[in-house]
């Protein structure tokens, strides 16, 4: 990626955290920050939302645009089935085999969504996730879930274990496929989240934006199952009403308990949104995600970092690590955006430094953008593949403005221990050279002595 002037901020920025590089010494500093004198822009507000809870999220960013009762716990109902997908999509392949067990078919509360499988029915995950995603189909949600996690709880173990990874706070799933359940709950934001993670699997946006499939023949059913996507904002099949010329796809969910649920994805331009909204009364979810995608594309705009102010004179800056202005050792992640109200001047952005939890070892830090009090976007800084060695002073440790080196016990362990091994080893080594040389010399001298004493003794016998 070309660096701009601004590169020399992020080179001076990636010093000031604490870093996993391989070769490197951790480094741990306080997070500097920059303020700028500008006014800011107030934050666009949309009109009124209906729905008891909802989202509207960046996804390229993670930004959140607008919130209601974000927080607030809620039944999510099929929309679960979007967590169902991702973890399918991590954990298998397309082609893999799926069998619908006697509990797929069965274990589902009532008159429920479903496809009409049979047991011992056989199908790709290609074609279960389709009649999931689009017929909103549980029993292939629960065969999807024994095929991935080996049994239905082990999956259910999964599915809350990648809800915290993905940083979830409210939420514990109890079932694969939405059927209420008072242990199933959620919220507003953390299904935003699920969403924008998915959203990012290639397959998953391919099968949610399908408006229709056709599940070929199988084992147990000798014509083909036909498919609709029941989204209205992007599909005809129920109605025309609420069509979305920018949607890019979705799923529905409905039980009598959670009222109303839906996940939907636009693009406009250069900007993708995902928005959620829970507890809602048909079809105020479809009308307050229209509204809010309008609201959002209309108010925001997505600017690269690379394109931002020259930050080089900004107290962000410091000569006091050595490190000059060296572009060469650190880089922002590539075609790194962030999105700011569109009236706004990126002048009004204030940025913070601050450490990384990424597994990528080139990963050296964060930059946080903040746009008054609102987060508007986290980019990734990375050490470029230059060699270790060409980050100085890289063992240097700031804190309260006072420099000293980090010592590594480990290090110095094993350095006296190597020293007290070489030591060892070349005393013995002279030791025993002295002993070899002495022991030569002996001999020598013995077989000079024994030399000397039968000559003396040959010449007394001439003698006689």
């Amino acid at each position: 990626m070309k660096i701009s002037s601004i590169a020399a901020w992020f080179l001076t920025a990636a010093v000031t955290v604490t870093a996993s590089v391989p070769g490197l010494m951790p480094m741990q500093v306080q997070a500097t920050t920059t303020t700028t004198k500008s006014s800011v822009v107030k934050w666009p507000t949309p009109g009124r939302i209906n729905s008891k809870c909802a989202v509207l999220m960046d996804v390229d960013t993670g930004t959140v645009l607008y919130s209601k009762n974000p927080d607030k716990q809620k039944y999510p109902a099929s929309i679960t089935k979007v967590m169902t997908a991702l973890l399918a999509l991590e954990n298998s392949n397309l082609s893999d085999e799926v069998v619908f067990s006697e509990e797929a078919v069965y274990k589902n509360e009532g008159n429920t969504s479903h496809i009409a499988r049979q047991v011992n029915e056989k199908m790709t995950m290609e074609q279960s996730l389709y009649g999931m995603m689009l017929e909103s189909a549980n029993e292939c949600a629960w065969a999807i879930a024994e095929t991935v996690g080996g049994t239905e709880p082990n999956f259910i173990r999964m599915m809350n274990d990648k809800a915290k990874e993905l940083g979830c706070t409210h939420t514990h799933f109890n079932n694969p496929n939405g059927l209420p359940d008072p242990k199933h709950k959620t919220t507003a934001m953390d299904m935003a989240r699920i969403a924008r993670a998915a959203y990012k699997n290639p397959d998953f946006a391919k099968i949610v934006g399908t408006k229709s499939y056709q599940i070929p023949k199988t084992n147990k059913h000798k014509t083909k199952t036909p498919l609709n996507n029941h989204h209205c904002m992007l599909n005809y099949y129920h109605t025309s009403r609420y069509l979305y010329k920018y949607c890019m796809g979705g799923k529905t969910g409905y039980t009598t308990k959670a009222n109303s649920t839906l996940v939907t994805y636009a693009k406009k331009g250069d900007t993708t949104l995902a928005c959620v909204v829970l507890d809602a009364h048909n079809p105020d979810h479809y009308i307050d995600t229209t509204n809010l995608f309008e609201w959002g594309f209309k108010n925001f705009k997505n600017v690269k970092v690379s394109e931002l102010r020259d930050f080089s004179q900004s107290n962000v800056f410091t000569d006091n690590n050595g490190l000059g202005h060296n572009l060469s050792l650190v880089e922002p992640a590539e075609n790194a955006t962030i999105i700011i109200p569109r009236n706004a001047s990126s002048d009004d952005v204030t940025m913070e430094v601050t450490p990384s939890s990424s597994k990528d070892n080139k990963v050296v830090g964060l930059l946080c953008f903040s746009y008054g009090k609102k987060k508007i976007g986290t980019v990734q800084l990375k050490s470029t593949e230059k060699e270790s060695d060409s980050y100085p002073f890289h063992n240097v440790k700031k804190e309260s403005e006072k420099d000293y080196i980090q010592i590594n016990p480990l290090f110095i362990i094993l350095v006296i221990v190597g020293a007290a091994t070489a030591l060892c080893l070349l005393f013995f080594g002279i030791r025993k050279l002295s002993e070899t040389i002495s022991t030569t010399r002996r001999d020598r001298y013995s077989a000079r002595k024994g030399q000397q004493t039968y000559r003396k003794i040959r010449r007394n016998d001439r003698r006689r």
